[in-house]
């Protein structure tokens, strides 16, 4: 079992930069990729960004040169700066980790970003 828990959500103004910082526990003995995904009101879950262990990352064309993703493998967590925040990043943001074993991802219980003045 793997329990990722996530930190660093709240409210900040457009243009406003956040870090949300997420830290994997349990019985881990590897992890491939972990990433996040945010869901708005009324909309469906969606992949922001992902970075597998060797460090290749993959992101949402929406958050493209706002984002980045980063991770420490040794410390089993990875972060997501956000910079340029606009009013529709405005979501839950859940971070995941996959693990190798059939492929599971694991679920953190989500942190919440507001962007609003």
């Amino acid at each position: 079992q793997v329990r990722p828990v996530e930190s660093g959500g709240g409210l900040v103004q457009p243009g406003g930069s956040l870090r949300l910082s997420c830290a994997a526990s349990g019985s881990i003995f590897s992890i491939n990729t972990m990433g996040w995904y945010r869901q708005a009101p009324g909309k469906q879950r969606e992949l922001v960004a992902a970075i597998t262990s060797s460090g290749s990352t993959n992101y949402a064309d929406s958050v493209k040169g706002r984002f980045t993703i980063s991770r420490d493998n040794a410390k089993n967590t990875v972060w997501l700066q956000m910079n340029s925040l606009k009013p529709e990043d405005t979501a839950v943001y859940y971070c995941y980790a996959e693990v190798p074993i059939g492929g599971i991802h694991y679920w953190g219980k989500g942190t919440l970003v507001t962007v609003s003045s």
